[in-house]
């Protein structure tokens, strides 16, 4: 059975589905509906539903076409990615979005509108870059992070599975950020931040 690259299936379809249903539509996909654990009364998009990732239905369109995890959560998009393994994935990656040739990108990564991605910089599996990110020259952004709108990684950052950088964040050139951290909006963030934290403020504190 031929794959239909160009044709996408969403999993997962909501807000922030939306924004990625229309990225993907401005790169010239064509959608071809969506999985989720129950029909959706608000379907701007006017998709069918194919029941859960699960179903049928859902893996009879999979077989023949490219998915793309439309889901803010991280933990739920790495679980989901892991059990879709089998099939093909695509990119979401905005027209207005700056990339260097130089930099690398995993499958399912989200890029939205104005995100810029300087030279060397890795972005992992399943990465939300939002609106305005900016990732500065050999940062490391591990599978199944997210950078909300406005962030900044300056220089040599690294950001840690599962972790979550707030709108308008800005994190210093050289620090690591740990697994599992969520940085609150608009935290300034000087020091190295350990796994499993929650960091707010500016400068940067830990919330015990």
């Amino acid at each position: 059975m031929s794959l239909e690259k160009n044709k996408v299936i969403l999993v997962g379809y909501s807000g922030h589905a939306y924004v990625v249903a229309d990225i993907l539509l401005r790169t010239g996909a064509s959608l071809i509906g969506y999985c989720d654990a129950v029909e959706k009364e608000n379907n701007p998009f006017g998709l069918p539903w194919y029941g859960d990732f699960h179903s049928d239905a859902a893996n009879e369109v999979l077989e023949k076409s490219s998915f793309f995890i439309a889901i803010g959560n991280n933990k739920t998009r790495r679980e989901i990615f892991g059990k879709l393994n089998a099939f093909s994935s695509v990119n979401a990656i905005d027209p207005s979005a700056i990339i260097s040739d130089r930099s690398t990108m995993g499958a399912s990564v989200m890029v939205g509108t104005g995100v810029k991605i300087n030279a060397f910089a890795s972005i992992g599996n399943g990465v939300i870059c939002n609106t305005g990110a900016i990732i500065e020259h050999e940062c490391i952004i591990a599978d199944f992070a997210h950078l909300a709108p406005g962030s900044v990684l300056c220089g040599n950052v690294s950001v840690g599975e599962n972790s979550f950088i707030g709108a308008n964040a800005v994190v210093k050139q050289g620090i690591k950020i740990g697994k599992n951290v969520t940085i609150g909006a608009g935290a300034v963030i000087l020091k190295d931040v350990a796994d499993n934290c929650t960091v707010v403020g500016n400068p940067g504190r830990e919330l015990l």
